[in-house]
């Protein structure tokens, strides 16, 4: 299997939960809302990752890293809920929910690894500094 790059994988992934959306029943209200939503916010984690290789410092990279997770717990969540409200099938679902988990476990293993390389008196203030979102 050819390796692919994040920023590939994250274009990618955003692509395909496009494409799933347009499957999903037109004429249930739930399903309209969680296409709305997943649209938005399975986007948003490639676009904050090529954010964050222009960072402004370590601090900045680590929070932006941080935003991109969030999104993806979010997606996660919405791809879940799919299957839990019956709308598509968990067999149609599940290469999206894995990629979605995939994605959530290297963002969390990349902010762990950059919040190390962190100085000590700056990880203190990244983390008064984030407590507000």
């Amino acid at each position: 299997m050819a390796v692919v790059n994040l920023p590939d994988r994250l274009l990618d992934f955003a692509a395909r939960v496009g494409m799933m959306t347009d499957a999903l029943p037109a004429r249930k209200r739930l399903a309209r809302h969680i296409a709305g939503q997943l649209i938005r916010c399975s986007s948003s984690p490639g676009a904050t990752y090529e954010e964050a290789h222009g960072a402004e410092s370590k601090a900045d990279f680590v929070h932006k890293l941080s935003l991109g997770l969030k999104e993806l717990r979010e997606t996660h969540y919405w791809l879940r809920l799919i299957v839990r409200s019956q709308l598509l099938s968990a067999k149609r679902m599940e290469k999206l929910i894995d990629e979605a988990d995939q994605l959530c476990r290297i963002f969390a293993k990349s902010i762990v690894t950059a919040k190390k390389r962190l100085s000590p008196a700056k990880t203190e203030t990244f983390a008064t500094s984030s407590a507000a979102y």
